[in-house]
């Protein structure tokens, strides 16, 4: 997928209300944007950073911009903005870019499931011999020195999520944890023990359990900045 408009590149002025960001255009002008993200975006709001900003398409808009991506260093690029996770794997997982994943002839987003009232990313079902996979995506943004980590807060949703996915491999379907690193820098992907150690404990039983897990790395970097792609294409390990 690409962005559907040019992006526009500011400087960070700072983050606030969780919702919104001040930017610094090229032109000196401080506007207010939308940051779509409602965790901590640990390493993700260095100062002065350079970001790109999406112009709304409805002119009725209240806030003009949209927060997309900064530069957590210097050629580093990350996707802040959590709605975009979601349509990068669908669509990788139609084009077939995902061979553990592909070919289920329905694809369905948003899907009621589990005894704790969850709704699954992505549903996969039609296949005449697998089973349907439950797909959850995770975002992935913290990354450093090559490693990525999940999550960059404590996550009691994200344990939630957890155990409802190894219910449905109990239940005899597949279950399919899928981080979308939007991070240019990362080299592998590890829970975050560190920042929360139950989640990283509860993922590892859940691997146990039979629930797959698999990594893939965005391409949002051209030479000069945001190559306008947002395509997952490459795999990444995840160590355990």
């Amino acid at each position: 997928m690409e962005f559907p408009e040019n992006l526009i590149e500011g400087r960070l002025v700072k983050r606030y209300k969780r919702f919104l960001a001040d930017v610094r255009l090229a032109n000196g002008e401080i506007v207010t944007a939308h940051c779509p993200n409602t965790g901590s975006m640990l390493g993700c709001q260095p100062d002065d950073a350079r970001v790109w900003l999406s112009p709304a398409s409805n002119p009725k808009r209240k806030l003009r911009y949209t927060w997309e991506l900064v530069e957590t260093e210097p050629g580093v690029l990350a996707c802040v903005n959590t709605g975009r996770p979601n349509i990068q794997a669908r669509e990788a997982i139609e084009d077939g870019r995902i061979a553990a994943l592909a070919d289920y002839p329905v694809v369905r987003p948003e899907v009621r499931y589990g005894s704790e009232n969850s709704r699954i990313d992505l549903h996969l079902s039609g296949d005449p011999v697998r089973p349907d996979a439950w797909v959850e995506v995770k975002n992935v943004t913290l990354s450093e020195n090559g490693i990525a980590c999940f999550p960059d807060a404590v996550t009691l949703r994200g344990q939630k999520h957890l155990r409802e996915l190894m219910a449905m491999v109990k239940a005899g379907d597949r279950a399919v944890l899928l981080f979308c690193v939007n991070h240019t820098g990362a080299r592998e992907v590890r829970p975050a023990d560190h920042i929360d150690p139950a989640y990283g404990e509860l993922l590892r039983s859940a691997v146990e359990a039979g629930v797959e897990v698999m990594a893939l790395q965005a391409d949002l970097a051209g030479d000069r900045g945001p190559s306008g792609s947002l395509a997952l294409v490459r795999e990444l390990p995840v160590v355990l």
